[in-house]
């Protein structure tokens, strides 16, 4: 299989955050999530490139996409994303997740390689921003999608058959994300 390209999706406004931009929080060990994405997803072997209008990340030095089209939400983000890939895999991460070890990383790259899209399931619903697309065959759809106001990435998933990665229940952890202040604990980033 060719190496993926990862995008951390950062475009969020971080209304909940008051403002923040989540990426930017800073995990126990003192990086920021998205310095530790980088650097799970780096040493995995994979490009890296932050998704999203987010000037506040222009001095990490990684390459920044805009949505396409802006202003729909994560779709607009990963539909840039999937045109950026150059036919290889892409994996799409949200920059909120301060938890996710490079085994996870490691599983989501190497199973089942044939899948349109593979993500895991948490509580019933996909988790679109921790999951790996195959542009070739999601682009299409995902770009329909847009220009026809369907931006919901669950409909998208739905809608490409998208295989379920089965986690175990220490995994399911790992996809705790930082959506409000009361999220933010004193855990350690694994």
């Amino acid at each position: 299989m060719t190496p993926a390209l990862a995008g951390v999706l950062v475009g969020g406004a971080g209304k909940r955050m008051g403002g923040l931009a989540k990426g930017l929080l800073r995990t126990a060990n003192g990086a920021t999530i998205v310095e530790r994405w980088r650097g799970v997803l780096e040493r995995r072997g994979l490009g890296v490139v932050l998704v999203g209008a987010a000037d506040g990340y222009a001095h990490l030095g990684i390459e920044m996409l805009a949505d396409e089209p802006a202003g729909i939400g994560p779709l607009g983000g990963l539909v840039a994303l999937l045109r950026r890939a150059g036919g290889r895999p892409v994996l799409a991460v949200a920059c909120d997740m301060p938890f996710v070890s490079e085994g996870l990383v490691e599983r989501l790259v190497a199973s089942s390689p044939d899948a349109p899209i593979l993500a895991p399931r948490r509580h019933g619903r996909w988790e679109p921003l921790f999951a790996r697309y195959d542009p070739a065959r999601v682009l299409a759809l995902a770009v329909s999608r847009a220009r026809s106001g369907k931006h919901s990435l669950q409909g998208l998933l739905d809608e490409s058959a998208a295989v379920e990665l089965r986690l175990a229940r220490p995994e399911e952890g790992e996809l705790h994300d930082w959506d409000a202040p009361s999220d933010i604990s004193s855990e350690s980033a694994v």
